[in-house]
């Protein structure tokens, strides 16, 4: 009896992947298989059928013999001719190999039998706005997990080595077989590791790594800002057996300054401005991070008004772009003044009175619109 195409068993398409593959064999296999069909001889044969679809076209080799000379690419019984088919193979093996991944692993699952690797680590480090600017080389102390120097991370004593786990044959999982399920556990007798230690390391207690404090050196580059991470690779904690080990991350955090607020490159701070300096304009001295720079007040300047300094912000740890300090001017209210000074401003109060209009604009129109507001109230 001739063989059904492979792909129509499955119900794929010849440029199906392996994933769409596994999902229609696992549908299939739900419906089909024989915990599920209660002994029915004609549909164990369909679950063969759509096993060894499942086993050719799962096996790139195989799939594509299968592609390029069809059922006979792969009969096992053309010798070298042909790949080797799977009416074979044991359901629970094939069965295990497709739900293994939700259980947690799969056939020869040694997943959890490779050692692993150490663990990331993170490492607040607080600067100033000027170190953060400028750039810095700091060292930081972080205790952490390092290889064991007396048994080079094996976790057995000088001289001895571990032994394969003899309950898991090295693979770190047992299967655990309920009906139609194939369960993978860690192994109870190794907890995993695929092997065990007889006579451990001293120093380390069989663990393979010790606790240290490391010193670390690290350059911070010009221009970092809070929540930039800086990345030591190989410096976090060393992984199990001789495992690769984890990253470190230099998370940074920039303090408040006193004077400037940052908002990407800019820089922005307020500059306190006498009444005189803001009505006849003239120059005044502001700071940067670079020192004091004059800064070129226009007349009739009002409170609030933003003074843009090219380049006087910060650099770009990314583009190498500077950006500006922008300086917001307030107005500031003479205070502890003589009776001479007062008179002086009284008088130059009653100098401009009845001409708002002309001195004071805003004042004008303030009270312009207040004036409307209540007549049309009363109307």
């Amino acid at each position: 009896m001739s063989k059904r195409d492979y792909y129509e068993v499955l119900g794929v398409g010849k440029s199906a992947g392996e994933r769409d593959i596994k999902k229609a064999y696992k549908k299939l296999a739900m419906k089909y298989h024989p915990d599920r069909t209660q002994g029915d001889k004609s549909l164990e044969e369909k679950f063969k059928e759509i096993q060894e679809a499942y086993e050719v076209l799962t096996d790139t080799r195989k799939r594509a013999a299968y592609d390029q000379y069809g059922h006979a690419g792969v009969d096992p019984n053309r010798g070298a001719g042909g790949f080797g088919g799977g009416g074979g193979a044991d359901f629970g093996d094939i069965f295990g190999d497709v739900f293994g991944d939700i259980f947690g692993g799969g056939r020869g699952g040694s997943r959890q039998s490779r050692a692993r690797q150490g663990a990331d680590l993170r490492y607040n480090l607080e600067m100033t706005l000027e170190e953060a600017v400028r750039g810095k080389d700091v060292e930081i102390r972080v205790p952490t997990l390092v290889e064991c120097d007396t048994c080079d991370g094996s976790g057995a004593k000088k001289g001895s080595s571990p032994t394969t786990c003899p309950t898991c044959k090295g693979n770190g999982q047992v299967q655990m077989r309920q009906g139609f399920f194939a369960v993978q556990q860690s192994c109870p007798t190794c907890s995993g590791k695929g092997q065990i230690i007889s006579d451990p390391c001293s120093p380390c207690r069989g663990q393979g790594r010790i606790e240290k404090t490391k010193t670390l050196s690290v350059k911070v580059p010009a221009g970092v800002d809070t929540g930039d991470r800086i990345r030591l690779s190989g410096e976090g904690e060393a992984g199990e057996n001789g495992a690769p080990a984890g990253d470190l991350y230099v998370q940074v955090h920039v303090r408040d300054h006193d004077i400037f607020t940052r908002d990407g490159n800019n820089l922005f701070c307020e500059v306190p401005l006498s009444f005189s300096t803001a009505a006849l304009g003239g120059e005044i001295e502001v700071p940067t991070l670079d020192g004091k720079v004059k800064l070129k007040i226009t007349p009739e300047t009002q409170t609030g008004k933003m003074f843009r300094m090219r380049s006087k912000g910060v650099k770009s740890v990314r583009t190498g772009a500077v950006g500006d300090l922008i300086c917001k001017v307030v107005l500031e209210t003479p205070v502890n003044l003589s009776s001479k000074q007062k008179a002086i401003l009284q008088e130059f109060d009653a100098s401009i009175t009845g001409s708002a209009a002309k001195h004071s604009p805003k004042e004008k129109g303030f009270f312009d619109g207040v004036k409307k507001f209540f007549d049309d109230l009363t109307n």
